[in-house]
């Protein structure tokens, strides 16, 4: 690890909100359930507005239901985010040294930038007034259907290695 990286983890891991995590076991459970119902948040908007977007559920217009979903799911990436960067400053090394928290940092970065290019896309706009998903948007939703399940293994994995 470069010397510089490693005096900015010491750095991290010696601030405040670090050391009151590894100081206080109801604090650290208390993020680490924050974190885990961030991610439920977030996983359990994107999964049906995936499948809604790929024609799989049908249960109402897409106009209706994907800006309420995907704001949703926005609210609980934010909220994942944040808890999961307090869960990491209590041991940045480690995690930085684990596979498992690699991949997952790499499919979250996906999920999020497939996320983005979906809200800036034509088809996402067309959803919002009314019309079908278009096949570039089908598609983006099966990848987001599999970065975010991706995501979630992965961090599930993280504990195991």
């Amino acid at each position: 690890m470069p010397e510089l990286l490693r005096l900015a983890l010491e750095q991290l891991q010696s601030m405040p909100p670090a050391l009151w995590l590894r100081r206080s076991g109801v604090l650290y459970l208390l993020v680490n359930a924050a974190h885990i119902g961030a991610i439920g948040l977030l996983i359990g908007s994107i999964v049906p507005l995936d499948l809604r977007l790929l024609g799989i559920l049908k249960p109402t217009s897409l106009a209706v239901l994907a800006p309420v979903l995907a704001r949703t799911a926005a609210t609980g990436l934010a909220l994942a985010i944040v808890t999961g960067a307090l869960l990491f400053s209590v041991r940045p090394q480690e995690y930085l040294e684990n596979p498992a928290f690699l991949a997952k940092m790499a499919l979250l970065a996906a999920g999020a930038l497939n996320a983005w290019l979906v809200h800036r896309g034509r088809g996402w706009g067309g959803i919002e007034n009314g019309s079908p998903p278009t096949g570039t948007l089908r598609a983006q939703a099966g990848a987001s259907l599999a970065l975010w399940l991706g995501c979630l293994v992965a961090g599930r994995w993280i504990g195991f290695l």
